[in-house]
């Protein structure tokens, strides 16, 4: 009997974390097919160049302003190139930008929240910068960065490579308010628990206590932001390009499409409907995506 109970309890293993959240994850069904849909969404985009016959500038005038066929499934636009391949390349360039900007943002606004919840002496001048930024007008800030900053990096770095440049940078440095927010506020709650005080009591440095234990244990609101943040930036990108301020006519992406499509509404509403739908279904899914990791992030929901 004794030997049986002691068998069982070397052969069962302590549940990982991981194991938990995405056993929590599992039970969100929007988060799954949210998740689902955007990594097929991904997965299509970065393929597609590779297996569709068409390139995205591919003139071809005989073939112009047809509606969906076998040939062209989302038919093509006054110049004959095929819509598919376009929104395949479009949905490149948002998502790239997503990403970047994303990226960009989580480490500014990471950086500053640990700094202001971890240092006392910097938390008031770091949040009125936050304050600062957060009460600036957006949409007027990234016109006028557009406006300054567009002919400069163009020239420096091409206009395709210079635009995506100051795209990703003026979305990334417009956006990192709310993860300083939300890492500032779990970091002044980090730094008094018991762990963190024993680390100070035995001489471990700060940046030692930040890297090894404030940074994984605020590694959740960060995950939740980085999903969010994907979602505003390929919104606000496709914003600026549909207002004619993105990329160059020339270089697909949602917004540009949407922007062409304008002109032809009535004659051909497709054409406004597929970037649309692409937008739309690319946020909705991060969105339920970001829920999901949320609800499983958190100890308090996990387990209901």
């Amino acid at each position: 009997m004794t030997e049986t109970k002691t068998s069982h309890t070397q052969h069962s293993k302590p549940r990982s974390k991981w194991r938990d959240v995405w056993d929590q994850f599992r039970k969100h069904k929007g988060a799954l097919i949210g998740s689902i849909v955007f990594f097929t969404i991904v997965i299509s985009v970065m393929i597609g160049p590779l297996v569709w016959p068409f390139e995205a500038n591919e003139i071809n005038i005989r073939a112009r302003n047809q509606g969906p066929s076998w040939l062209h499934p989302f038919g093509t636009d006054q110049l004959g190139r095929d819509t598919f391949a376009r929104m395949i390349a479009g949905g490149q360039t948002s998502i790239s930008v997503g990403l970047a900007a994303m990226t960009l943002s989580l480490l500014l606004g990471s950086f500053i929240g640990v700094m202001a919840g971890y240092y006392r002496r910097l938390d008031g001048l770091l949040m009125r910068f936050t304050d600062l930024f957060l009460s600036l007008p957006l949409l007027p800030l990234l016109l006028v960065m557009m406006l300054l900053f567009r002919e400069p990096l163009s020239q420096a770095y091409g206009p395709e490579r210079g635009m995506f440049v100051l795209i990703v940078f003026a979305i990334g440095v417009t956006s990192w308010m709310p993860t300083a927010r939300i890492v500032r506020g779990d970091v002044l709650a980090l730094k008094e628990r018991e762990f963190i005080l024993a680390a100070q009591s035995i001489g471990t440095t700060d940046a030692k206590i930040i890297t090894r234990h404030i940074m994984p244990n605020v590694l959740s609101p960060i995950l939740v932001s980085a999903t969010l943040g994907i979602a505003n930036a390929i919104i606000t990108e496709s914003a600026l390009s549909f207002l004619g301020l993105g990329f160059p006519p020339d270089f697909p992406t949602w917004g540009r499409l949407l922007n062409d499509a304008v002109d032809y509404l009535q004659l051909y509403p497709e054409r406004v409907m597929w970037p649309g739908l692409a937008i739309s279904l690319t946020v909705l899914s991060i969105n339920y995506l970001g829920d999901g990791l949320r609800d499983a992030l958190d100890p308090r929901i996990r387990g209901r």
